[in-house]
């Protein structure tokens, strides 16, 4: 894992934009496609920013999913990951495709099940991600499952989970927050060529020492993307600010 300290969240978003274009292009070079696993939150603002306006990206040829989906909520909700992306990416550059999580389907471990079988067609090329306050990828939250080969997963949210989504400002209150949502597994996010993962803020910052400088353990879901063959940590300076070097 390599860790990239911009000056500023700004800055960040935009390295962390370059390095996954540049993902998405070779991909598209060599295979003539590419997937792209998008996350969302206020850590994505930025390098969705950029990343929709960088030239030399054939989006046609571009197979989307995400990471997660709470359960039983709608898509005209304005904590909805879907409506999330369709404002912020989708509706910005044409894809080919992008395979959404429902997270309200009637059936939550069918709706996972759809959603193993198409992600199984081939290896996600770029997956863009963060790391949440608990350490938590996707909504893995701690302890994790390293060790599961499913997909996607139906998972509880714990409460410093939920209480980062009210912090965010998404909800009012933490009874309004979801307890359980479908998630991408730990061990699919890692089957991803290319980890970009933005990391802004210093309510990050113990998260990140945690992946950084911890141990490798299920209690930081992040520090497993010390075992990445090539995953890129972009930070800034607030969000670093707890490292060793």
């Amino acid at each position: 894992m390599e860790l990239d300290i911009s000056p500023n969240k700004r800055e960040l978003g935009r390295r962390a934009a370059e390095w996954a274009a540049e993902g998405l292009r070779a991909a598209i070079g060599a295979r003539g496609s590419a997937r792209l696993t998008l996350a969302t939150g206020a850590s994505q603002f930025e390098m969705l920013e950029h990343l929709t306006r960088l030239p030399g990206i054939d989006w046609p040829r571009v197979t989307c999913f995400h990471l997660d989906e709470y359960i039983g909520l709608p898509e005209t909700h304005p904590a909805s990951f879907r409506k999330y992306l369709r404002e912020r990416f989708a509706s910005r550059v044409p894809v080919g495709a992008f395979h959404y999580v429902q997270g309200d389907a009637p059936d939550p471990q069918a709706e996972c099940r759809r959603l193993a079988g198409l992600i199984a067609l081939a290896p996600v090329d770029v997956a863009c991600i963060g790391i949440g306050e608990n350490g938590h990828l996707a909504f893995n939250d701690p302890p994790a499952d390293f060790d599961t080969t499913e997909p996607y997963l139906v998972v509880a949210l714990d409460a410093a989970c939920r209480r980062q989504q009210v912090g965010e400002g998404w909800f009012a209150s933490l009874e309004e927050v979801p307890t359980r949502a479908i998630s991408m597994s730990i061990r699919e996010i890692l089957r991803s060529r290319r980890i970009v993962c933005s990391v802004p803020d210093a309510r990050k910052a113990g998260a990140v020492r945690g992946c950084v400088d911890g141990p490798l353990t299920p209690l930081c879901p992040a520090s497993i993307l010390r075992l990445h063959a090539e995953c890129r940590l972009f930070l800034d300076p607030d969000s670093a600010s707890l490292l060793k070097r």
